[in-house]
This record gives structure tokens, C-alpha cells and sequence, in this order.
């Protein structure tokens, strides 16, 4: 069996000795004097390595040093770090934590408990890549759910327009292979395999403005007439009407992408486009990317008002200005790939182009884009639950996971409020909620119909009635049973699963737990905060709250000029003061990039209260000054609703922004429309 290795770093040969009698009959063992040889063996052997043994005083370079280096490099996130030093004051301890160091034993030292020590961590980092490949795969069937409740839209909304119904899987696709490409040519949009995902998946709706079109516009034969265009045209406006109308997400990335798609996927790069006219990149990259595989797509595929064009004839007129004007970047990136797109699109099932998607989500999971690796997978279930609520929200579909043992109901955001009963229930068959629900007998039947179902026939299907409220409605419930990998389910199909179900959901929802809290700054998330906020205010009817939002002003500066990592260490700051700042009973959050909130219950002299807190943050770090634009809004003028809150706060926070940055402002009647005006001048579609 090929045994485990582990790098000691110790300039003490004598040290090194004793630590490789400890281990060597178990471990390989490889030896560095200093840090730079330390620095050299982690570049050699990589993810080889299993842990690393470090001192802290050592030549050329300390172990601080190495930690340091580490941290860079991202190799913290895989090779986890013992410091084995005399250096054992406490400030010594502390910064070798803060650097990622997973255990501290100090010398003189033990043989038992060294050796305890490092099996200890080696068991621990296999239980956590476990649960991390446990995590990815829950990921990834998200992804899949996610994909399903865009083809129910998207077939919805294609039923009605009479396309294709590949068209929005191929503009789903293309946008995809286009983001990819351009991020390969160019750092101008500064675009990540996240903000990829997030596009493609917004690119479902760029047409959802037709639902309410007239049909005999929507779908003449030939061409429309003057007035008639001028009504398709207003489909642009209409769609992002529709997304804005959903406030409780307006500002998930998903969300605000959506929006810009839906109102300026029909501008042009020359200014001569619709509904605002914007010119060049005035157009988000989202939008223009859309733009062009919508047109790519609609010229290749038969319409009631035109022919199929080939690929080649399709690109041609693109490229030459027949079909609008498009980004050269975007231009050359389409004329690169289109052999691909060809191919893929005459070749290729819509099961392929899923495929297709799926690669390019493993291959960033493999790259571990952005934090370490646990962080960005509860970021991305994060993203999957927003995701799925909004899908749902839209198709008007509940969502839920059912574990049988024990009994365990979770329901998405979206379906709780609408079934008006709590988001997990335990034993359902025997709480009064959810008994109201659903009788005795249908909860017997859905149990009977699980216990039925096998890993070749995992899907059940049940028409059932449910109370919503004073009524009762048929409904169809449509569920898939899962199982874990390493466990062989007998014929009954739950039977000799139910333990691992039962833990690995229990893990994830512990892992839901850490995700209430955003893993840079360690606030709350937006989503966690505002369940809190809602609480507070349900259990505490009357009392007097303050709504304060802001975010860092020229924040992108600090960026551009000093780095992204510097960009990081700026929101910490930020966040640490905040929280210096504000009583233990007070709720703050990190609302998104460097936008923060915070909600207080006061008394008297709650002007004072924010001021002191706007005063805490501003100030000096390390050569870059903070300012922050702040927006607040009281109960005692606009009522004690999160909604209105939130939206008021941010109003006024947009109305210092205006007055010019760098000032706290209350918010008044005269901002009440303020953001709507906003979005009017700069979104334009």
C-alpha cells in the first residue's frame, strides 16, 4: 500500500531525526532545512503531500514565512499544517492560526501525542474531501433541478412564441461558449466561471416579455407592420418589468443579470438598438452576448416569418452588419467557434448540451475558483437554493426534499409562504401543519409509493389533493428517490438506505448552516440576515427599527489599483469595524460585494446611534481612504416591514451617492421613486 507523505521542516537535523523515527514505519518522510526548501518541496510534490511538520524559527525563511507562501500559492487548502515549535507565546500561536495552521503541539513534545496529532489531522482532512465530494455531487443534482425548472419556463414561453423548443437551450449554450471565449481574450469585463454560469443561466428569460404579447403579432407570418413592431418591441421592457416585480431577489446576482438581459438583449453597439439606445458597452456584456446567440440562433432555425439559414450564411451576415452591430470582440469570438457550433448544434442532443455545461461546472470545480474549496462549494449551494426559489416563484411550482427516517420535510422559501406552513417539518404525518396539509391516508400513500420505488424506477408520481388556505386543489406531486453511491439498496427501495439519507441530508443541513454566514467577512448573508430581521420584528410588534444600508465608496479603486486580494482585506476592515460598532443584539450582514446592512431596535436618538457607526468605518487603511455612501430608514415614518425597509434604506443610500458620496442620509417621501428613476436612466431598455 503506498503510504501517505509528510514534509518536516525543521532546521534542527536532531528535530527532523526524532520526528522521522516517530513516523517513517507508517509515512514517507521528506526533510527540509529551511522555509525556501520547504517553499521548493511544495512546489515539487503538491497535492502529494498529505501534512506538513513545521517549525517557526528557521533561516533564509520562518515558518510564518512558509504559511505566508502557502496562502498564496493556495496550497493551504489542501496540505494541512502542524507546527511543531518552542516558539509557544501566544502571539506566536495566534498568527500561525491566521495563517491557516491547523494545530500547534510545542516542544518539548510527546511520541504518543505527536503521533495522535498527526493521525488525527490526516483522518480529518479524509473525512472533510468526503464531504466535500458528498457536497459536489448534491451541487451538481442542483444544477440538474435547476436546468429542469428553466426547460418548464422555457417550454412554456417557446408553446407560446411557436420557436423551436431548442432555442433557448442553443442561446443557453452559445451564451456559454461566447462568455468563455472572450474571457479567454480579454481581463476588460473581468468575468468569472461564476458570473458564466450566472449569465447562461439568466439567458432563459431574455424573451419572457412575450408571454403578454399578442399572439397575432407574436407569431405573423412575414413581416410586421410599423405598428406592430413597435409592440413586439415592447417585450424588452415588459421582461424586465416582470423580473423588477420580484423585490425579495432583486438583488441576487441571477436576478439582476436577468434584468439586464431581458431589457437590453435588443440594443445595438452602434446606439441604434431598442429600448434605450445605449452604445457600446453602455450594454452589459451579459446583454450583448445574448444579443448575438439569440440572432445566431434565430437565423439558423426556421421561423414563421423566415427560412433556415446554413451556419456559414448565418455567421456571414452577422459579421457583415446584416443582422445588427455587434461587439468585434463577441464578432471574433463567433467567427473562432463557429465549426463548433455547428457541429454541436447539428450533432448534438439536447441531453449533449447539457453535457456540455456540466463539463465546464467540473472543470471549475476542479480549478477551485475563488476561496478554498469548502467555502466556494457552499457559495455555489447558496446560489443553487436562490436559483431554485426563483424558478419556482416564477413557474409557480413548489419545491421540496423529503427524507423518510426519520420523517423530514423541507420546503424551498418560495413554497413555504405559498403553502403558508414552516420551511422543515419533522414527521409530518404527525404535526398539525402539516396534517392541515395533507390527510392521514395521502401521507400514507406518498410513504407507500416511496418505499415502492428502485434505482431503476426511482420516480414517483401522485395526483392528491391539497388545502392551500380555505381551499382545496388537486395537485401533482413528482418525486425521485436517491441513493447514495456506496450503498446497494434492496428491492423495497428505502430499506438499508435510510441511515445514509438521513446523515447525509443531517450534513447538509449543518453545511446550510455555516452558509447563514458569508465566509470573507463572517457577517451574516443577505438571506440569513433578512430571516432574522423578519423574526425580530414578528416577535416584537411595535418597537421602533432603523434600516441602515451602505456601501464602500470607489470601492472598484481599491481594486484597480491595489489588487482584488487588497479589495478583500478592505471588506474585512470594513465588516470588523462594523461590528465593533454595534450592540450584540443588533443584526449586520454583508448584502453582496460591498454593499452592507444593518438593522437596529432603538429607543431615543437614533441619529447619534448611526452617526457613531458611520464615523467607526470611515477612516484610513493602509494608505486607502474609506468612505461609505449610507441610506437609513425608521419604522416610525414608512412601517416596520423588511421590504419597505430595504427599500427605503436603499433609496436614500443611492440619494447620497447623488448628493456626492461620503454622507449619511435619512430617507423622505422625496426619494420614493428614486431607484425606479435610476434604473429608468442607466438599465434604458
Amino acid at each position: 500500500m503506498k503510504k501517505e507523505k509528510i514534509l518536516i521542516a525543521d532546521d534542527s537535523e536532531m528535530n527532523r531525526s526524532i520526528l522521522d523515527d516517530m513516523l517513517s514505519d507508517n509515512y514517507e518522510i521528506i526533510e527540509a532545512e529551511d522555509g525556501v526548501q520547504a517553499v521548493a518541496a511544495l512546489k515539487q510534490y503538491g497535492s502529494e503531500l498529505s501534512l506538513l511538520l513545521l517549525d517557526i524559527v528557521m533561516p533564509r525563511m520562518d515558518g510564518f514565512g512558509v504559511l505566508e507562501a502557502m496562502n498564496q500559492n493556495g496550497w493551504i487548502k489542501s496540505v494541512p499544517v502542524i507546527i511543531i515549535s518552542s516558539e509557544n507565546t501566544s502571539t506566536h500561536v495566534e498568527r500561525a492560526y491566521e495563517l491557516g495552521a491547523t494545530d500547534f503541539i510545542a516542544r518539548p513534545f510527546d511520541t504518543l501525542i505527536v503521533r495522535r496529532r498527526v493521525v488525527n489531522t490526516l483522518l480529518l482532512y479524509a473525512k472533510q474531501k468526503r464531504l466535500i465530494n458528498m457536497v459536489e455531487d448534491q451541487v451538481y443534482e442542483k444544477e440538474c433541478q435547476s436546468d429542469l425548472m428553466i426547460d418548464i419556463l422555457a417550454h412554456v414561453m417557446e408553446f407560446r412564441n411557436g420557436e423551436s423548443g431548442m432555442h433557448i437551450l442553443h442561446v443557453r449554450t452559445l451564451t456559454d461558449l461566447l462568455l468563455s471565449c472572450i474571457m479567454a481574450k480579454t481581463t476588460k469585463y473581468d468575468l468569472t466561471m461564476a458570473d458564466i454560469s450566472i449569465i447562461s443561466t439568466a439567458s432563459a428569460l431574455h424573451d419572457i416579455g412575450k408571454m403578454v404579447i399578442d399572439e397575432k403579432v407574436l407569431n405573423k407570418p412575414g413581416r410586421l407592420t410599423t405598428e406592430e413592431f413597435e409592440v413586439m418591441k415592447t417585450h424588452t421592457v415588459l421582461g424586465a418589468e416582470m423580473i423588477s416585480d420580484l423585490l425579495m431577489y432583486m438583488q441576487e446576482p441571477l436576478v439582476k443579470v436577468a434584468y439586464e438581459i431581458c431589457r437590453w438583449h435588443h440594443e445595438r453597439y452602434d446606439g441604434k438598438g431598442y429600448p434605450d439606445g445605449l452604445i457600446g458597452d453602455e450594454i452589459p456584456i451579459s446583454a450583448q452576448v445574448v444579443s448575438l446567440a439569440d440572432v445566431y440562433d434565430a437565423l439558423t432555425s426556421e421561423r414563421v416569418y423566415k427560412p433556415k439559414f446554413s451556419h456559414e450564411e448565418a455567421v456571414n451576415m452577422i459579421i457583415n452588419g446584416e443582422c445588427g452591430a455587434f461587439n468585434p470582440l463577441l464578432l471574433e469570438c463567433l467567427n473562432e467557434n463557429v465549426e463548433l457550433f455547428r457541429d454541436m448544434f447539428e450533432n448534438d442532443s439536447p441531453e449533449d448540451l447539457k453535457r456540455h455545461k456540466l463539463r465546464r461546472i467540473s472543470e471549475e470545480a476542479l480549478r477551485g475558483e475563488g476561496g478554498c474549496v469548502s467555502h466556494r462549494t457552499l457559495r455555489l449551494l447558496d446560489r443553487e437554493r436562490v436559483r431554485n426559489n426563483f424558478y419556482a416563484s416564477m413557474t409557480e411550482a413548489v419545491q421540496f426534499e423529503f427524507v423518510t427516517s426519520p420523517p423530514m420535510l423541507t420546503l424551498s422559501a418560495y413554497g413555504a409562504k405559498k403553502l403558508g406552513i414552516d420551511e422543515i417539518i419533522m414527521d409530518p404525518r404527525h404535526d398539525p401543519k402539516a396534517s392541515a396539509l395533507m390527510s392521514e391516508q395521502t401521507w400514507e400513500r406518498l410513504f407507500r409509493s416511496i418505499a415502492q420505488t428502485t434505482p431503476e424506477k426511482p420516480e414517483v408520481r401522485l395526483d392528491c389533493q391539497l388545502h392551500y388556505g380555505d381551499s382545496e386543489r388537486w395537485s401533482k406531486l413528482v418525486m425521485r428517490s436517491m441513493w447514495t453511491d456506496d450503498v446497494e439498496p434492496k428491492i423495497e427501495g428505502v430499506l438499508g438506505t435510510v441511515t445514509d439519507i438521513n446523515d447525509s441530508h443531517m450534513k447538509m443541513l449543518e453545511l446550510e448552516k455555516k452558509a447563514a454566514h458569508d465566509s470573507m467577512t463572517g457577517l451574516l448573508n443577505r438571506e440569513s440576515a433578512k430571516e432574522q430581521i423578519e423574526l425580530l420584528i414578528h416577535n416584537n410588534p411595535g418597537s421602533n427599527y432603523a434600516m441602515v444600508f451602505f456601501d464602500v465608496d470607489f470601492f472598484k479603486k481599491a481594486n484597480d489599483i491595489y489588487g482584488h486580494a487588497f479589495g478583500d482585506e478592505v471588506l474585512k476592515h470594513v465588516a470588523k469595524c462594523l461590528t465593533e460598532s454595534i450592540r450584540g443584539t443588533d443584526i449586520s450582514c454583508r448584502a453582496g460585494g460591498d454593499e452592507f446592512l444593518v438593522f437596529l431596535e432603538y429607543n431615543t436618538e437614533i441619529e447619534k446611534t448611526v452617526e457613531r457607526i458611520f464615523n467607526v468605518i470611515c477612516g484610513d487603511f493602509n494608505g486607502f481612504s474609506i468612505s461609505v455612501s449610507m441610506g437609513i430608514a425608521l419604522s416610525r415614518d414608512i412601517g416596520a416591514s423588511y421590504d419597505d425597509l430595504f427599500h427605503a434604506a436603499d433609496s436614500a443610500a443611492y440619494a447620497s451617492k447623488r448628493a456626492g458620496k461620503g454622507r449619511l442620509v435619512f430617507y423622505d417621501d422625496s426619494m420614493k421613486n428614486i431607484l425606479e428613476t435610476q434604473n429608468e436612466s442607466v438599465d434604458g431598455r
